[in-house]
């Protein structure tokens, strides 16, 4: 999760999200030569004589400065569209999770058990238990189990929401009247947290998400005390 003062990303849980990270730091090594170049070239032009008059006029120069940009942006397309498809494709999901957003709580349904279903309320800073986080707490988590893919099927039931989890590379909108999915595989267990990214009215800061991913035996034991 977030800490005080961070300047990067959360710590990646999910494949998904350490692409995503490896593609950031891949873009963002791009920008810095360009503004290197760019900051160079500016601090040729205010300190040196220019010598070569006709220089702007060549066609080399106009060749490279037409091609060289298109490279770059070929080089950030490619690996960037290669993840987009790879965020979009649910092969073969192990459990299926329906997430329903609320004014202001989320709500969630294990569609893959008869009768497994419960909202999510965020706790008030006055009922924390000791250690726990302000804003972020939930009465009721979602347990997952890890190292399996689990899809998520996300609406709304009143406005746009938007369920998010960053340290898994998650962030779909909840739409009324849409359903939308998202696949999700935990590579270690813990516990996540995301909130609603979706401005959806007075209480939009206080409806927090909280995954609680575990080991497969834990969440079968989870899941039968739960029934």
């Amino acid at each position: 999760m977030a800490y005080p003062l961070e300047l990067g990303f959360q710590d990646a849980t999910s494949p998904i999200m350490e692409e995503l990270l490896h593609l950031h730091d891949h873009t963002l090594m791009i920008v810095f030569l360009i503004s290197s170049l760019v900051l160079y070239i500016i601090s040729l032009m205010l300190t040196t004589k220019l010598t070569h008059t006709s220089t702007m006029d060549a066609q080399e120069v106009e060749t490279i400065w037409t091609i060289l940009p298109a490279i770059i942006l070929i080089l950030i397309a490619l690996p960037s569209l290669r993840i987009l498809y790879m965020m979009d494709e649910i092969n073969d999901p192990s459990l299926t999770v329906k997430t329903m957003g609320h004014q202001w709580y989320w709500s969630y349904e294990y569609t893959d058990y008869e009768d497994l279903n419960f909202d999510s309320y965020m706790i008030p800073t006055s009922d924390l238990a000791p250690g726990g986080l302000r804003l972020l707490e939930v009465d009721n988590r979602v347990v997952l189990p890890m190292e399996l893919p689990v899809r998520m099927l996300i609406s709304s039931e009143d406005v746009l929401h938007s369920w998010a989890v960053p340290s898994l590379g998650l962030k779909t909108d909840a739409i009324p009247g849409r359903l939308n999915q998202a696949t999700l595989t935990s590579t270690r267990p813990g516990l996540y947290y995301g909130q609603c990214s979706e401005i959806c009215g007075s209480n939009h800061s206080f409806m927090p998400i909280v995954l609680e991913l575990v080991p497969l035996k834990h969440f079968e034991n989870w899941s039968s005390s739960m029934l």
